[in-house]
């Protein structure tokens, strides 16, 4: 074998390590989709709470049942923008795995699966003891910051450039805690200008040459 064969070769068992190891497949364009879906949520909540404080100057005053509308909205809101996220993360990673010809469920995706879910599931049940206990103004951090981690946790699982994003996503959690009445702005920022900024670097730096 030629010099050039024994590099392709090595470069080949590299390759199918990475892949038993980790799950590669991931689509920047998925960090896009969910950056956009991020931002418009954003904006709808504060069209919701801009009608909500109308209603609320109206009246002179507070109303409870009003405001267990205002959350009930926004919860919705937030499952809706979840939904919308993980679809289209999937509709783009789905694609990117058909272009690569590999398996989509495989040991790695598994892993992957359940590292990221511990610290969501776990982030999940502490918020929504916050909104029980009425501390809604540790929502958006709280959640920037849990959501941070899970990507921390999953980096080990899949590509390593992940754990940036994690970093990114609980510095913006920590700074949000000493601005809590503008969490909307830094789950915008969290949630919708970082994953497109992470989105467009992946795709630049993993998936231009497919494309081209």
């Amino acid at each position: 074998m030629t010099d050039q064969q024994h590099l392709q070769t090595i470069t080949d068992i590299k390759r199918m390590m990475e892949r038993s190891s980790r799950f590669i497949s991931l689509s920047g364009l998925s960090g896009v989709a969910a950056g956009i879906c991020g931002l418009a949520g954003a904006f709808i909540a504060k069209l919701i709470f801009d009608a909500y404080y109308v209603r609320y100057n109206l009246r002179g005053g507070y109303d409870e049942a009003d405001f267990r509308n205002l959350k009930l909205n926004l919860v919705i809101l937030g499952l809706c923008v979840l939904l919308a996220a993980l679809g289209s993360g999937a509709f783009f990673t789905l694609r990117r795995v058909r272009k690569m010809q590999v398996s989509v469920w495989d040991m790695s995706a598994r892993k992957l699966l359940i590292n990221i879910l511990i610290p969501l599931v776990t982030g999940g049940f502490f918020i929504a003891g916050l909104i029980y206990n009425h501390a809604d103004v540790l929502v958006a951090p709280t959640s920037l910051i849990f959501y941070g981690l899970a990507l921390i946790n999953a980096s080990k699982y899949t590509l390593s450039d992940v754990r940036y994003l994690g970093l990114c996503e609980i510095v913006v959690g920590l700074i949000n805690l000493f601005f809590l009445r503008k969490g909307l702005y830094f789950w915008a920022i969290g949630f919708g200008v970082l994953h497109i900024v992470y989105g467009i670097l992946m795709w630049w730096k993993y998936e231009r040459k497919l494309t081209l």
